[in-house]
């Protein structure tokens, strides 16, 4: 296995981290020198025949006379020219629309507003993904609610999240270290007081949607399958739930601090009370906000829907440690 440094392969654009951005930044360099040569020669001809061709006193006009080979000329080659752009374009697009039969594959779900990754067995983590370095990886990409668009820019990929159906990108990563994920598909504005998904995120709904990739080698990869999520060192557990409630995106919904959004706040929620709508909620009328109420708001959200507000939570696959974290720091939420 091959492993290359991240390597910038036009001034503009992000530093590549896949196999397949050397074909597509070679195609982007081309057609922008090649429009910039022309833009600058076709301006120079035109300025410079515009001062030699002034109106002058005493010019009679004439009519404009025709020239079909010239015309049939600039008619028919810049048909050839799009003709190979086509077909370089669709080569390099029908790469990343296959993959080999033993690529890892990923599910990759967007929904408002974050990403979940769930890996062949069945393992499953909100707005982050491992993936180990040199091994293809297919994605499998669909949506729970709007439409979303999964975007890669230092991979240069990018396919639609449609719901009701599944679409399919691959990437073979060849670069140790993160890169980011967009949506580059409008999904919504923020309510309420929502939050960045993930830190140093922009504030609210789409601008929030981000996650990251994260490329590893092979070793670690396959310890960190074997072991599951851990906690990170040095966090006690609450603070690892701090962590969680921003990885996971629950700040876009939930605040802290008492304010208004589109889920309950989560301060001073633990251990009280919460009236609930007893329509969608098997006909219970209230319930007390513990450990067990908690892990079935995550796992089964719409199980219990609290008075006031809608039933648009997705459900979340978390481990028991995870819960036991978000727990810990709803405990602390006083």
């Amino acid at each position: 296995m091959t492993m290359f440094a991240p390597t910038r392969t036009s001034f503009d654009l992000p530093p590549s981290v896949s196999t397949n951005v050397a074909s597509y930044d070679w195609m982007y360099n081309f057609i922008w020198w090649f429009s910039m040569i022309f833009w600058v020669v076709i301006t120079v001809v035109m300025v410079y025949w515009a001062f030699k061709y002034k109106r002058k006193a005493g010019d009679k006009r004439i009519p404009t006379g025709h020239y079909p080979v010239l015309e049939t000329a600039w008619t028919v080659l810049p048909v050839f020219f799009i003709i190979w752009l086509f077909h370089a374009g669709f080569t390099d697009y029908l790469k990343n629309a296959m993959a080999a039969d033993d690529a890892m594959e990923v599910r990759v779900t967007g929904q408002k507003w974050l990403w979940t990754f769930t890996y062949p067995n069945g393992r499953s983590e909100p707005n982050h993904l491992t993936v180990p370095v040199g091994k293809q990886v297919k994605f499998i990409i669909s949506a729970q609610d709007v439409l979303h668009s999964f975007y890669l820019p230092e991979a240069r990929i990018k396919k639609d999240a449609v719901p009701g159906m599944y679409t399919m990108l691959s990437f073979t990563p060849t670069v140790l270290g993160d890169t980011p994920v967009y949506c580059a598909e409008y999904c919504g504005a923020p309510e309420g007081n929502a939050a960045p998904a993930l830190e140093g995120a922009p504030l609210g709904g789409h601008s929030a949607m981000m996650a990251w990739v994260h490329v590893v080698p092979q070793a670690d990869f396959d310890k960190m399958m074997a072991e599951g999520p851990k906690r990170p060192d040095g966090l006690t557990e609450a603070q690892w739930g701090s962590k969680l409630y921003k990885d996971n995106a629950c700040m876009t919904c939930h605040s802290v601090d008492g304010s208004k959004a589109t889920g309950p706040t989560w301060k001073g929620m633990f251990g009280q009370p919460v009236a609930l709508n007893g329509s969608l909620s098997g006909g219970m009328d209230s319930a007390v906000v513990d450990e067990n109420y908690v892990r079935e708001s995550i796992l089964k959200p719409n199980a219990k829907v609290v008075a006031g507000f809608s039933p648009v939570m997705p459900p979340y696959t978390l481990s028991d440690k995870q819960i036991d974290a978000l727990i810990a720091y709803m405990k602390t939420l006083k």
